[in-house]
């Protein structure tokens, strides 16, 4: 076996230990008569939200090191591969021990979570200890960048691990994100202007609508795998690009899994193919996170439904012309077990007049990044929902049926977060090289070239990280705390790829027509969508600290 990748097998065996052992430490803080107590949560939530970060890291390393036994078995264990391996367990074990950065300004501690336990003397020896020590020093991370300059304009800098098929869906994509995106995603942003439809229409005849459709409803019915290789070179190109196919992709999922076979006929083939352009329609101006305080009402008629209230940062909304909402039912209850789901048609709009329905009124929300699509505050007064489109014909699903929904949302940001994280290395890598500073490029000086070479390392950690989530996904077993970490990590990689790119670019990367600074604005939404990093954190720290019973 390669002499790294034995070391990072040691590796794994005795982070899991350590991560077993904080766990233990930690897990009475929280409980109480034997079960986790929300109030406990809270009061100890940096301590709880410190072991989820913990834990994400522990897992982010272990699919690396899947990957790179995969890879050795198919004699495609390279020098590049080896050196991300070697790197990122360098970096990642100093972490561990001496610090997570949760935030900016938030670090984790292992003190912080057991005081006074010496876990470095535990733990911190043989394969660990060395990687600590050298793994990510910089002739590691200089011959790391050599070998990316050599493989410049690559589709990824290290082989992906991807089966044929899947790289084949994946070079496709970049291919058609190469002509099609990048030349003009600069000029979507700065003008703050939609999507071209012959855009939308040229993804639908790709079938990146209807990718994981199941084929008896016009889709492809390919794997999640193949949605985060397609999500992730859009998003390369531009995040809102990418996005398109997420507003599909939970639309279809909620109709598939909560949808009456009706309302399946009815909606799944429009989707798949891309002439129907959903929304999502959940958030409100009091209600993020907190799903259950929804105040928006759907009032029983003789003819359906009369819904009336409003709704905040809906995406593509003005185009669209069906809308997933969910809304209160039930007037008597507070919490998620009155809510429901509708599947509401609507007429598309135009740029001067996005909401031409009369009951339905919308303004613009208007945002530093994330455009193309553009995001709405929406009013619903007295809107008529015929008596079919309550998603699975049955009141107080709603919350239940949307669940059913964030595994596959959360996999596809992770996978949109690691194109942005791609397209910010590539974007800072073509500044570094092609600018000379003292006589030489500035991409040969340690501080620049670390930058890059270390954006490397934390893509194909979170690419595996996302993978695997993907996979469990794909055999149908639960994966809501692979999804999670995955997407919590992604996220914050993107950022620091995106900040680091526009210092590497200097001054320049702070104008408006520099394509680092728009990277930088979009990278920004990631850790906020689809669930913010700190409500993140709280529930992969609830799933890793439920009491183990017998």
């Amino acid at each position: 076996m390669n002499d790294v990748l034995s070391k990072a097998k040691d590796g794994i065996s005795a982070l899991e230990g350590l991560l077993k052992d904080v766990i233990t430490g930690f897990r009475p803080e929280i409980t109480r008569d034997g079960r986790l107590s929300a109030d406990a949560m809270d009061i100890h939530q940096y301590g709880a939200h410190s072991l989820a970060w913990m834990a994400t890291y522990v897992e982010a390393l272990r699919q690396l090191t899947r990957w790179a036994g995969i890879l050795e078995s198919a004699g495609r264990f390279g020098e590049i591969e080896q050196l991300i391996l070697r790197i990122a367990f360098g970096e990642y074990t100093a972490q561990i021990f001496g610090g997570i950065p949760m935030a900016q300004g938030e670090f984790t501690r292992l003190n912080n979570l057991v005081p006074d336990t010496d876990y470095r003397a535990r733990y911190l020896t043989g394969s660990l200890a060395e990687f600590e020590k050298s793994g990510n020093d910089g002739p590691s991370r200089s011959k790391l960048l050599e070998l990316m300059l050599d493989r410049l304009g690559s589709a990824s800098f290290g082989d992906t691990g991807l089966d044929d098929e899947t790289e084949a869906v994946r070079s496709q994509l970049r291919r058609f994100t190469n002509e099609k995106v990048v030349p003009f995603a600069h000029a979507w942003h700065v003008e703050d202007s939609l999507i071209p439809m012959e855009l939308v229409s040229d993804l639908a005849e790709l079938g990146v609508f209807g990718l994981t459709v199941h084929e008896e409803h016009g889709g492809s019915g390919m794997s999640k795998t193949v949605m985060c290789a397609v999500s992730e070179e859009l998003s390369r190109g531009y995040l809102g690009v990418g996005s398109l196919a997420t507003r599909s992709e939970i639309a279809a999922e909620l109709v598939a899994c909560g949808g009456t076979e009706e309302q399946k006929a009815a909606w799944l083939p429009g989707i798949a193919s891309g002439s129907i352009i959903p929304t999502a329609v959940f958030t409100e101006p009091g209600a993020g996170s907190d799903l259950g305080s929804l105040l928006t009402r759907a009032e029983p008629t003789e003819s359906g439904y009369r819904i009336t209230g409003n709704k905040t940062w809906i995406t593509h909304a003005g185009r669209a012309d069906l809308m997933t909402l969910l809304a209160r039912t039930d007037p008597g209850t507070r919490d998620h077990s009155g809510l429901s789901m509708f599947v509401l048609e609507k007429t598309p709009g135009t740029v001067g007049n996005p909401f031409p329905d009369a009951a339905i009124t919308g303004s613009e929300i208007p945002v530093i990044g994330y455009r193309g699509m553009k995001e709405y505050e929406i009013g619903f007064d007295g809107y008529h929902a015929k008596p079919d489109s309550l998603l699975g014909g049955s009141e107080g699903m709603g919350f239940r049926q949307l669940m059913q929904t964030f595994e596959s949302a959360r996999i596809q940001t992770a996978a949109r977060a690691v194109g942005v994280a791609q397209s910010a290395l590539e974007c800072g890598l073509a500044h570094a090289v092609s600018r000379t500073q003292f006589g030489r490029s500035i991409a040969m000086f340690p501080r620049i070239g670390g930058k890059l070479a270390m954006m490397a390392v934390e893509i194909m950690l979170c690419r595996q990280l996302t993978y695997f989530a993907a996979s469990r996904k794909d055999e149908g077993r639960r994966c809501d705390l692979e999804a999670g970490m995955a997407k919590l990590l992604a996220a914050r990689v993107a950022w620091t790829a995106a900040d680091n790119s526009v210092q590497i670019h200097g001054g320049n990367g702070f104008a408006v027509e520099c394509p680092a600074s728009r990277i930088l604005c979009d990278a920004r939404i990631l850790s906020i969508f689809e669930g913010a990093a700190e409500i993140q954190a709280h529930v992969i720290a609830r799933r890793i600290l439920q009491p183990q019973i017998g």
